[in-house]
């Protein structure tokens, strides 16, 4: 079966690292580039194009399904690489609590000032999510 419908746990949960934001900012970058090729071809027929939704069972606040495996006991409070592949060209990341219960946070500088990685902002998202 295809593992973006059915996750394997071995790759289920990745930590967030700068490479993955690089990754999705050039993401952002090919689909703006795509989005004004396309714009340009496509002025006058007025084609819609399909619109990826979020997933219901991967919500904020909602627990995490256990098709997904056991969270390793290292990744709990750590931010991670989002599963839902809505987010894959948003600058989010998600943090999975002791219940499995999801957080999604941006990784945009909070107060322009501490970007995601910062130790007081990891800080501040542990004592968040805490249970």
């Amino acid at each position: 079966m295809d593992p973006l419908f059915w996750p394997s746990e071995t790759n289920s949960f990745r930590r967030f690292t700068p490479e993955s934001l690089a990754a999705i900012e050039e993401r952002i970058a090919n689909k703006k580039k795509e989005q004004v090729k396309v714009k340009g071809k496509n002025k006058d027929q007025g084609v819609e194009e399909d619109k990826l939704t979020p997933q219901l069972d991967l919500k904020i606040c909602k627990k995490l399904p256990s098709l997904y495996g056991d969270i390793p006991a290292e990744l709990i409070g750590e931010p991670l690489e989002d599963f839902d592949p809505y987010y894959s060209d948003h600058k989010t990341f998600m943090v999975l609590n002791e219940r499995r219960t999801i957080f999604r946070f941006t990784a945009t500088p909070a107060l322009f000032i501490f970007g995601p990685f910062n130790p007081v902002r990891k800080a501040a998202i542990k004592i968040l999510v805490h249970s």
